[in-house]
C-alpha cells in the first residue's frame, strides 16, 4: 500500500509540475513570442516568465545557456549569455576581491543590449554585481533566480 501511495504521490507532484510549467511558458504575449522565435530560431528548452514588467525567455541554443528580456510589445531589452567565471575581465575580478573579501563567483553572463554594449554580470553573495565591458563597476542588484 505505501508502494501504491508513493507512486501516486509522485506522479501527482509530476503532473502538477509539468502544469506549473505550461503556466509559465504561456506568459508572455504573442508579440514577445513571435519576436524571440524570429531572433533565436533553433532554440530549445524555452521557459518564459515574468521579470518585473518585462518577460524574460531562458532557452538554449547551439549549446550555450541564455535568456532575453522582451517588452509586453516584442522589444528586445538586452540578451544574456552563460560565461565561465574565467571569462570575466580581470579587473572585474580584482573588484570582487577587494569588495567582496572571501566570496566566491557562483555565475557569470555576458549581457548584451540592442544596441550593441555589453555588461558583465557575476553573482556573489546571492547577488548580481554588473560590469561595463571594460569592467568597471555600475550597480549591484538581487539575484532574482
Amino acid at each position: 500500500m505505501k508502494k501504491k501511495f508513493s507512486l501516486l504521490a509522485i506522479l501527482t507532484v509530476l503532473a502538477f509540475t509539468g502544469f506549473a510549467q505550461k503556466e509559465k511558458n504561456t506568459a508572455a504575449p504573442a508579440a514577445a513570442k513571435a519576436a524571440f522565435e524570429k531572433a533565436f530560431p533553433g532554440s530549445t528548452k524555452i521557459k518564459w516568465g515574468k521579470e518585473k514588467a518585462d518577460y524574460e525567455v531562458n532557452f538554449s541554443l547551439q549549446g550555450k545557456e541564455m535568456s532575453a528580456v522582451y517588452d509586453g510589445k516584442g522589444i528586445l531589452k538586452e540578451t544574456e549569455e552563460d560565461i565561465k567565471i574565467q571569462a570575466l575581465p580581470a579587473v572585474t575580478v580584482d573588484y570582487i576581491k577587494q569588495h567582496y573579501k572571501g566570496a566566491a563567483i557562483k555565475e557569470a553572463a555576458k549581457i548584451t543590449k540592442p544596441d550593441g554594449t555589453i555588461n558583465f554580470e557575476a553573482e556573489v553573495n546571492k547577488k548580481d554585481l554588473i560590469f561595463k565591458a571594460d569592467g568597471t563597476f555600475i550597480k549591484e542588484e538581487k539575484d532574482e533566480d
